[in-house]
């Protein structure tokens, strides 16, 4: 088995990323809550990667406390929930900036909805000039608006500040013709274009947001977070998860 590349050897394949993480991921093995060892991985992984001066911004999800969508499908008006659902992300920005911060990690948490006590609001030229300083970005409370997913404000985030690839961290090694977990004879791709993509209907992200990489020539670079490195290998150019693009 090949062994990583020490953080000292490696060399980054990027100047500036946006990582995409579900809310679930924070949660651990069962996706619910706050997992603080789930987090404190997370960290130290996004921290090997920003210490080969990678330019990191991070785009966090809030299904682990409340999802918008579910919520209205319990009685709860749709727009409200979404709401509840943004907070929720902030929660997990602020646990994601402790860890890291933990790691003695110049953090800073931006969110789409005002709340100057706990978070910056995000301004471009304000969230390009910390990125400039070496600091890591959360951004928190999704686009700011109702009805649009984590998904669709990672999309607009990684364009707006000029980020060269939405890496999206998951818990599968790629994407898949059919869920691997059901079907033992499933093909991952190495690499499919947008159109492919939207014609296979795989599930990459959300039509919206997966309509701005494509007018926007993002590529997407969907991976395995939860194993040791990859991160690191991702950054660094290896062949790891499945590659969107053009």
């Amino acid at each position: 088995m090949n062994k990583p590349r020490s953080s000292a050897k490696a060399k980054p394949r990027y100047k500036r990323v946006l990582i995409k993480l579900s809310g679930e991921a924070l949660g651990g093995e069962s996706g619910a809550g706050i997992c603080p060892e789930a987090v404190h991985d997370m960290a130290t992984q996004i921290t090997e990667v920003q210490k080969l001066g990678v330019e990191v911004v991070i785009v966090v999800g809030g299904g682990n406390i409340f999802r918008g969508l579910q919520g209205s499908e319990r009685g709860i008006e749709r727009a409200t929930g979404d709401y509840m659902g943004m907070l929720a992300t902030v929660i997990n920005a602020l646990a994601l900036q402790d860890a890291l911060e933990k790691q003695k990690v110049a953090t800073r948490v931006l969110s789409a909805i005002t709340m100057t006590a706990i978070a910056e609001p995000f301004i471009r030229r304000r969230a390009v000039r910390h990125l400039e300083k070496g600091r890591v970005l959360i951004f928190g409370a999704g686009t700011g608006n109702p009805y649009f997913s984590t998904d669709t404000a990672a999309a607009l985030r990684a364009n707006e500040i000029g980020a060269e690839v939405v890496l999206k961290a998951t818990k599968v090694d790629g994407v898949y013709d059919k869920d691997p977990k059901k079907y033992p004879d499933s093909k991952r791709y190495e690499r499919i274009t947008y159109t492919e993509a939207l014609e296979k209907r795989l599930k990459v992200m959300d039509a919206a947001a997966f309509a701005l990489c494509q007018d926007n020539k993002m590529p997407i670079i969907v991976f395995d977070f939860f194993r040791p490195h990859n991160l690191l290998r991702v950054v660094s150019g290896a062949r790891v998860g499945t590659l969107v693009t053009q």
